[in-house]
This record gives structure tokens, C-alpha cells and sequence, in this order.
């Protein structure tokens, strides 16, 4: 529990037998300080993986989804479908790149007041590396095109994030692949939910390679799902216009 809130932490995992124990661990262990743990329940999805991923994320303390079909939107959604009742829903990712302490400030902004807070990678410190060419010119892109389609700035679509469950709830996401990160921050947008952006530090990854910047595949797949997802999104927003006015906050690096 953070602050009188419960928190669950959904972490979408493809072959991360090296790298999931280490973020499950650090998870669990984040504490206030009084002592008491943050995380109140902890979900990985195991999607498709054909390594151990499954097994290191268990003796880690994770609770297990398992979801066959490949797709970092679905994943989310097995997992959140399988998480306890709880007031916050945070995603991190399985790969080692995040500071898991960073956690505590997605969860600060949305004790004081945030619907949806989103870990900026650009506004955080970027190992060199940690991010490909492609992936840094294309969350570029799809966050300018948000600014330019919806009048709302945003730098970065990163999956680093904190929501509230009631709000998750009523964004009723749909995308099972790439289209999801944008997707929440668009609906949110037109849904006029309070936006934070925080500062998060990215790392190169120790192990593996990455499922997006580190593939041909990953790339194409990120791009076309993203700018399919924000011109789907325009092109209902477009004939039913919503709410103005959204805040979005970015909070300064200490």
C-alpha cells in the first residue's frame, strides 16, 4: 500500500528468464518508511515464452497469467485480469531497463491527484544505447502527432506508468499489441483525465534483446500498431468530439 492506496504491479513478459527475477525481487521489496511493503499484488504474464521466464518470475514471488498469444496489449490484459482488487495499476516492464525504486514517484503523482502518470524516458537520464535510433525517432513522432491531432503535449510513450483502476476502467482499452501505451494516453486525453508526466531513468539492457529497437520485426510491428492506433483514435474523435481541457502535468527532475 502507497499513501492509503492499494497498488498492483503487471509486468508483460516474452522470453525474460534473465532479467524477470531481478525486477519481480525488486518489486517486492520496495518499501515506505515505516517498513511496510508498496506492492500489494504482483502479476506477471508469461506471454509465450519459450524459455524459463515462467519459472524465475514464480521463485521470485510473482503470481503467474499466462497468455499464448503474442501481443504486449493482450499480455497487459491478462495480467490485469488476473490481479486482486486494487486502487492502482502499475506496468513496468520485464526487462531490467527501469529503476524500480522510480515506482515511488508514478505512485506520488497519482496520490496527489493524477488519474494516468507516465515515467518520460526523455525527460529522465538515457544510458547511450539504451534506446534504438528507430524507437527514439518514433516516440518523437507519435508524441508530436498527438500534440499536433489532440493540442496536448506529451514526450514520450513510455510503458513505465501508474493508473488509477477506476479510470483504467473507463479508458475500456481494446489494442493487444504495440497500439496500447498510446492508446490509454489518447483516451485519457479525450476522456479528460489529469496527465503527469515523471522523469524516469532508462539503462541498456543486460540481458536479451530488446522485443522493439532490437528487431527489424519489433520495429515495423511498434511503428505501424502506434500510428495505426493515434489515427484510429483521431478518426473517432473526429466525428464525436470530447472533452477539452486536459491537464498535463510534467514534473521536474530533482
Amino acid at each position: 500500500m502507497y499513501k492509503n492506496l492499494t497498488v498492483g504491479a503487471v509486468i508483460p513478459a516474452h522470453n525474460e528468464e534473465d532479467n524477470i527475477g531481478a525486477v519481480v525481487s525488486a518489486l517486492l521489496d520496495l518499501r515506505m518508511e515505516a517498513g511496510h511493503g508498496v506492492i500489494d499484488d504482483l502479476v506477471v504474464c508469461d506471454n509465450a515464452s519459450t524459455d524459463d521466464t515462467a519459472a524465475r518470475a514464480r521463485e521470485a514471488g510473482a503470481r503467474l497469467a499466462v497468455e499464448p498469444s503474442r501481443g504486449y496489449g493482450i499480455a497487459c490484459q491478462k495480467a490485469i485480469s488476473a490481479l486482486q482488487p486494487v486502487d492502482v495499476v502499475l506496468f513496468v516492464d520485464g526487462d531490467q531497463v527501469f529503476d524500480i525504486e522510480q515506482s515511488l514517484d508514478l505512485l506520488t503523482a497519482i496520490a496527489d491527484g493524477a488519474d494516468l502518470a507516465i515515467g518520460s524516458r526523455v525527460l529522465g537520464r538515457m544510458e547511450p544505447g539504451a534506446l534504438s535510433l528507430p524507437q527514439i525517432v518514433g516516440n518523437r513522432v507519435a508524441s508530436r502527432l498527438v500534440h499536433l491531432l489532440w493540442g496536448h503535449r506529451i514526450t514520450d510513450l513510455g510503458p513505465f506508468r501508474a493508473i488509477r483502476s477506476d479510470a483504467l476502467r473507463r479508458l475500456d482499452m481494446r489494442d493487444t499489441a504495440y497500439g496500447w501505451t498510446v492508446e490509454m494516453q489518447v483516451k485519457a486525453i479525450q476522456s479528460n483525465m489529469r496527465l503527469v508526466e515523471t522523469p524516469v531513468d532508462t539503462r541498456r539492457r543486460r540481458f536479451g534483446t530488446s522485443k522493439v529497437g532490437g528487431t527489424v520485426r519489433g520495429v515495423i510491428g511498434a511503428s505501424v500498431g502506434i500510428l495505426s492506433m493515434i489515427f484510429r483514435l483521431w478518426i473517432g474523435h473526429a466525428v464525436l468530439p470530447s472533452k477539452a481541457g486536459v491537464r498535463i502535468d510534467r514534473e521536474k527532475k530533482s
